[in-house]
């Protein structure tokens, strides 16, 4: 069975992931986010596997949750892979040279147009984060598997 995070902040892992998932009838079961680590405690996930917007040097650049469930995984000592195409390597830079997107605050203050926060309370809404390299097992390619701990 493949378990599908949700993926904040735009509910992608819901809204493509488990489709894409389901279309080459593949077993799959949606999760939010932040119970991804309940699961790896309870032995419920053995592996981890994440796509990549950036990969830089020392980092991976994903979707933002991605650095808690690498976090996580490392915790409780279960593999961290990221499958991306090699299109998003670039590593003439670092993480330190990457600005993370911040989303509009609206995109937590309602759902589906209706209002769910007191007015006036401030929101941080980062589209990414970035993931250490050291925390990463190994990155799969189109052209192979390759040793995160060779880039940097």
């Amino acid at each position: 069975m493949w378990i599908a995070c949700e993926t904040r902040p735009l509910n992608q892992g819901s809204r493509i992931t488990a489709w894409e998932l389901m279309e080459d009838k593949i077993p799959v079961t949606l999760i939010t986010d932040s119970s991804a680590a309940y699961l790896m405690q309870r032995g419920l996930i053995d592996k981890v596997i994440v796509g990549a917007d950036r990969i830089v040097k020392d980092a991976v650049f994903n979707k933002i949750g991605t650095y808690s469930h690498a976090v996580n995984a490392k915790h409780h000592g279960i593999p961290f892979y990221v499958a991306a195409p090699t299109s998003t390597f670039d590593l003439n830079h670092t993480e330190a040279d990457i600005k993370v997107e911040e989303r509009d605050g609206d995109e937590l203050r309602y759902f589906k147009g209706i209002k769910n926060a007191p007015d006036g309370v401030d929101v941080l809404n980062f589209a990414f984060d970035a993931t250490p390299l050291e925390l990463v097992s190994a990155i799969v390619t189109e052209e192979g598997i390759i040793d995160a701990r060779t880039l940097w």
